[in-house]
């Protein structure tokens, strides 16, 4: 179920969403559990990247890469050394498999607004119970990302993840909204109201920016924290993250 994705992919590109499932999720990858990277485009790395990450914290999991053009499925299999990965043709669907965790990054970008939903509906189906979805966008090289994380419930959490010194302004990451919030970035939106409230933040932290991007950026979300409801804490905004809950931006 699905239309087969531009394909642009590079490594590293999905590293920033990988090292937050590692701290978020990683109750779920307790004991041998099954992980699908979905829709993982024109060459296998990304979900490659993804097993070894997982599994250097995790030994056990399993991670299934799957994708609609066969060719890029005959690619993955021809790469699948390691124990525990495997390459499968699949979408929305997730070709029958029921995993505690689905990664679904850039895959929903060639959709409207409402069959994006109705894909979340169609990939939470598919989870085993206490699932969680993570659906999200970055740009070619992962330097800024956007994502939600979902479980039956519906969706639980926003993120932003950046290279602070990529950025003139947070609101630079607008540009990488998932599908869900993307042409919600106007007044009277939620989501606008945060990208904002973060630039504006991002403007009285400027006596940090001799210190470094990151150090503005940290300051800048610590303001942020005090209006907004912040979830993480400052380990997670020295990498370039915040996390908020997903009411903080719901359409």
């Amino acid at each position: 179920m699905g239309l087969p994705t531009r394909g642009t992919t590079n490594p590293n590109r999905l590293r920033r969403v990988d090292r937050w499932v590692l701290s978020a999720h990683r109750d779920l990858l307790v004991g041998s559990p099954l992980v699908v990277d979905l829709g993982y485009g024109a060459t296998p790395i990304t979900t490659v990247e993804m097993a070894a990450r997982l599994r250097k914290a995790c030994p056990d999991v399993r991670v299934l890469g799957l994708e609609l053009d066969v060719e890029r499925v005959e690619a993955g299999k021809a790469v699948a050394d390691p124990p525990g990965l495997d390459f499968r043709r699949g979408g929305f669907e997730l070709a029958g498999a029921r995993p505690v965790l689905l990664r679904a990054f850039n895959v929903l970008r060639q959709y409207t607004e409402e069959q994006a939903v109705e894909a979340w509906g169609t990939m939470l189906g598919r989870l085993a119970p206490g699932g969680v979805l993570v659906e999200g966008t970055c740009d070619e090289v992962g330097r800024r990302c956007t994502w939600v994380s979902l479980t039956a419930e519906g969706p639980q959490t926003f993120t932003l993840s950046c290279l602070p010194a990529d950025l003139d302004t947070p609101g630079d990451l607008a540009e990488r909204l998932p599908k869900a919030l993307i042409h919600r970035n106007v007044p009277g939106e939620r989501v606008h109201a945060l990208l904002a409230e973060l630039d504006a933040c991002w403007a009285t932290s400027a006596p940090f920016a001799p210190f470094g991007p990151r150090a503005r950026w940290v300051e800048s979300v610590r303001l942020l924290a005090t209006r907004w409801p912040v979830l993480d804490d400052r380990k997670r905004w020295r990498l370039g993250e915040v996390t908020v809950p997903w009411e903080s931006v719901r359409p």
